[in-house]
């Protein structure tokens, strides 16, 4: 596949200029190692899932850091986390070299302990999440951002088989002891199956026969590794009384798509699910987006116990809010933005930006107003709701 530049790109050269190190998180097969080795082509590489590389460094850590050729790529480095370590006393030798030690790992949680008591101070930490669809126009809904599902999307079905399969056996049972996978892989899809609602653990556990606390177990399982995005409700009440429970989308709409049984724009078209796994959609995207400009992640819901609901709310600058619907239809009407314009009412104490995001056909206008105060926008256009626009460019090899 040829290469897509990506969002983060420019940020990762900037940390790389600032510090000692860098760490690069996200989901197995978001693309880390090839924009990594993209940046930066002179750099040595060293693949921590590589039998013989675990041997060396194991047999001998220190000389093996000494021995490796910096700037250094090292991949995968949750496998063996003992590495920071190391890493931390060679940079300690020699502070003011920069960028030097470009490190990847699949299991955001684990890897951010290790980064707070080996790394603080010495490394830039970044998220990469799948493509967004201002990285790639080939970005769907039915297929995702995966890098390799964008390049073969007739492969799709089985690219995301083998994806759930490899991702049970490797980093789920790196992180917890889940010893029934054929359970968890009824929790994946029923989880699906709850896109877009309110998280109710006891829902979950009953008709999968476990505890409470084992749902609770894999939810985590989930965040940590980057597969999900959990949805917090905002923290601000405007007088009234919220709910408390967080929200749960897939951070990739095709793997969703897949564990629903969904594999055709025909069979997404027709299903109850189309509402919930675009606004799952709508919620990567706004998550990717964030992430690729280097912002922190900033995204809540809101809704109250009389039924005043709105998808998203996002914190913008320091007394701003950009308020979120997201609806699948192909027409909107006036009549969809009253909840954004109730709850703009009540956070009066705000700047207050609303949008509509729905799926414009090919002959409906991309943005448009829909309501004073109110403007209906394709996902491709969610860059206004976010801040500043930014657009990827390739990246500047090293001369």
């Amino acid at each position: 596949m040829k290469f897509v530049p990506r969002l983060l790109g420019r940020h990762i050269q900037k940390g790389a200029r600032a510090f000692p190190a860098l760490i690069l998180t996200g989901p197995r097969r978001s693309g880390k190692t090839t924009l990594l080795r993209t940046l930066y082509p002179r750099a040595s590489y060293h693949l921590f899932e590589d039998p013989d590389v675990v041997s060396r460094f194991r047999a001998d850590p220190r000389q093996f850091v000494e021995d490796a050729r910096t700037p250094a790529i090292l991949d995968e480095i949750q496998n063996v986390p003992e590495v920071l370590n190391f890493i931390r006393a060679d940079i300690d030798r020699s502070p003011k070299r920069k960028g030097q030690w470009l490190l990847t790992g699949s299991q955001e949680a684990p890897l951010m302990q290790g980064v707070t008591e080996s790394m603080a101070g010495r490394a830039a930490i970044f998220q990469l999440a799948p493509l967004s669809v201002l990285e790639s126009p080939k970005v769907s809904l039915l297929h995702g951002g995966f890098p390799e599902v964008v390049s073969r999307p007739s492969s799709a079905s089985l690219w995301f088989r083998s994806y759930v399969q490899t991702y049970l056996e490797r980093d789920v049972r790196a992180v917890t002891a889940i010893r029934d996978l054929a359970t968890f892989r009824r929790f994946l899809a029923l989880l699906a199956s709850r896109c877009g609602q309110i998280l109710n653990k006891t829902e979950l556990a009953a008709p999968l026969g476990v505890s409470v606390p084992t749902i609770a177990q894999w939810v985590n399982v989930l965040e940590i590794t980057s597969q999900i995005i959990v949805v917090p409700p905002f923290y601000e009440n405007f007088g009234k009384r919220l709910l408390k429970s967080p929200k749960i989308y897939f951070m990739d709409s095709g793997l969703a798509c897949h564990l629903l049984g969904i594999e055709s724009e025909a069979q997404l078209g027709r299903s109850p699910f189309l509402g919930p796994l675009f606004e799952g959609f709508v919620a990567a995207e706004i998550a990717k987006q964030q992430s690729g400009s280097d912002r922190t992640r900033a995204l809540y819901f809101f809704r109250d116990q009389q039924g005043l609901e709105v998808d998203f709310v996002i914190p913008v600058g320091d007394r701003g809010l950009s308020l979120i619907e997201a609806k699948a239809s192909r027409t909107v009407r006036p009549e969809v933005a009253g909840p954004l314009l109730q709850l703009a009412k009540s956070a009066d104490r705000y700047q207050i930006s609303a949008y509509l995001v729905y799926r414009p056909g090919k002959t409906s206008p991309a943005s448009t107003a829909l309501r004073e105060g109110v403007r209906a926008i394709a996902a491709e256009d969610l860059k206004a709701a976010l801040g500043p626009p930014f657009h990827p460019r390739a990246p500047k090899r090293p001369k």
